[in-house]
């Protein structure tokens, strides 16, 4: 009970220091709002249905482009029973079924959402924009046995291009069609142009639409990869602010700050959107999942600017989450634990690392992480198990994503590489080992890469660095610390590869960069190294 006390007075300092930290002045967040007037930004969503139902219609709408979808089809049953024949009622349950970016609706929540378009489209909405929403939701809707879950999305998103060549200039139709082409982004169709279709569409409404919670929200989905950050930032910088009652409003900044090694408006990000989150859950209006992302991101944040024990008070917490179940507490938990373990670079740690109590596909990351830490430690055998006990994990997880219908890549997976590389280079197959950490690095670069792992790039440095190639290892330390700025193990990395090289210059301009990011209080050992050779200048 100490830690989670510890936690909560932790989050009330972050939130107080939000406004300073992660926004610009003049757009600090509002002093807190009465029970019905949630702060969620600013809609004009085109409909046909009664005066008294707008409220809830740019409430709903509000929600949906803050991805709040459990509130969201609370307040869409509450506009049905107000006005019986709103077609945007309908269109907005459906709407909040599909949980954009984040899974596809099970076939349950598609009958159900081809129902509820039906009875949208049975109300006959004069409304032009409506019914072209409608028309889009039904295509993604559609009841045919064998479109696949990048079909339903390129019908919908085919039938939003159509009402955007038609209402071009409308931020509702402009917001959900770019949010389309970033799910198609993240279906692996075309992402990269499709990401930049979508910024293309988004940048211009930023200034005029200053409010929209769906501009400043997809924009930064789009920007979410590592040469496109830049341009998310302004709306990074904005989006809190714009829906300061929404959890993920508050987390959405730190896919920006992240990928550009602001760590401290990570945290408080975070901070914000995980108390925001469990307020909601106690509410029964958000599921966990609002504070167990944040969470991930914070622990993380954390990591990179030195401060171990908060990183770990963080996984301490996850036992903590407010909604969760006692199996989604322990796979969260035991996620950053292996993570943790290997961002620390503590292979016993890694090494003793058990299964959890969890199905055998969401046992990877523990696996993972035992098998590096024992072929980083020496105990052949030991990796050897681990790494076959991954590749059962790795054939479960993605039998299990080809069911839900999303077949995997036609190339091993990356996690599955790279506790092979280290399990190949303590059995003294250095060239082997390299080249499976270049392939693991290539595909993840190509694919944009997650944000909070660790590179598979900074691996194959670390590699190169025990191999007594300190030159080749500085410039995949450099790649690492273009893709991610400022990860502390990139730069630990650089600094000590400099050195190595006999560039002092490069190794002291690396090591006040990490003593730099890093506050008074951070405590990762490292730190007393670069402190030291710093002070030698």
């Amino acid at each position: 009970m100490a830690k989670r006390q510890s936690f909560a007075a932790l989050l009330g300092l972050a939130v107080l220091g939000l406004s300073s930290r992660c926004l610009p002045a003049s757009r600090a967040v509002p002093a807190a709002a009465g029970a019905d007037e949630a702060r969620l930004g600013k809609v004009n969503f085109p409909n046909s249905c009664s005066p008294e139902a707008q409220p809830l219609i740019e409430k709903g709408v509000a929600l949906l482009h803050s991805f709040q979808y459990q509130e969201a089809q609370q307040t869409f049953e509450e506009l049905e029973k107000k006005d019986a024949n709103c077609a945007t009622a309908h269109w907005g349950k459906a709407m909040a079924l599909d949980y954009q970016l984040w899974e596809f609706p099970d076939e349950k929540k598609m009958k159900e959402g081809h129902k509820e378009i039906a009875e949208a489209q049975k109300l006959d909405p004069t409304n032009p924009k409506e019914q072209g929403f409608e028309a889009a939701a039904a295509a993604f809707y559609q009841r045919k046995s064998k479109t696949t879950h990048t079909g339903h999305i390129e019908a919908y998103s085919s039938a939003l291009r159509k009402l955007h060549s038609q209402f071009p200039d409308d931020v509702e139709v402009s917001s959900f069609y770019a949010l389309s082409l970033v799910a198609l982004a993240e279906a692996d169709v075309d992402s990269l142009a499709n990401r930049e279709r979508a910024i293309a569409i988004l940048e211009p409404l930023l200034e005029p639409y200053p409010d929209h919670p769906g501009v400043a929200h997809y924009l930064i989905h789009a920007a979410d990869r590592p040469e496109l950050a830049p341009e998310g930032l302004e709306a990074a910088r904005r989006y809190a602010a714009i829906a300061p009652d929404s959890p993920h409003a508050l987390h959405m900044p730190s896919h920006i700050f992240v990928r550009l090694g602001l760590w401290q408006d990570s945290i408080a990000s975070n901070i914000a959107a995980n108390a925001s989150g469990a307020r909601l859950a106690e509410m029964h209006k958000a599921e966990s999942h609002y504070q167990t992302h944040a969470l991930d991101f914070l622990s993380y944040s954390y990591l990179q600017s030195g401060q171990e024990a908060k990183a770990r008070e963080v996984i301490a917490h996850m036992d903590h989450v407010v909604g969760a179940s006692e199996k989604d507490k322990t796979d969260h938990r035991v996620y950053l634990e292996a993570r943790t373990a290997v961002e620390l670079h503590r292979w016993a740690e890694a090494a003793a690392l058990e299964d959890p109590a969890v199905p055998k596909d969401q046992q990877d990351t523990t696996r993972w992480a035992r098998a590096i830490g024992r072929a980083r430690s020496g105990d052949l055998a030991g990796a050897a198990l681990a790494v076959k006990q991954l590749a059962e994990s790795v054939a479960e997880r993605e039998n299990r994503a080809r069911k839900q219908g999303y077949p995997p890549a036609n190339e091993k997976a990356t996690d599955l590489r790279e506790a092979e590389a280290w399990l190949a280079f303590a059995n003294g197959k250095s060239e082997e080992a390299l080249k499976e950490l270049r392939a693991a690095a290539e595909r993840q670069e190509r694919n944009g890469g997650e944000s909070t792992v660790v590179p598979a790039r900074e691996m194959l440095a670390d590699m190169l660095m025990e191999l007594k190639r300190p030159s080749d290892a500085l410039t995949e330390y450099r790649m690492v610390l273009k893709n991610a700025p400022n990860r502390f193990d990139g730069l630990l990395g650089a600094a000590r590869a400099a050195q190595a090289t006999g560039d002092t210059t490069g190794a002291q301009s690396f090591y006040a960069k990490l003593t730099e990011m890093c506050p008074s209080g951070a405590d990762r050992p490292e730190l007393a190294e670069a402190k030291t050779f710093v002070a030698k200048k």
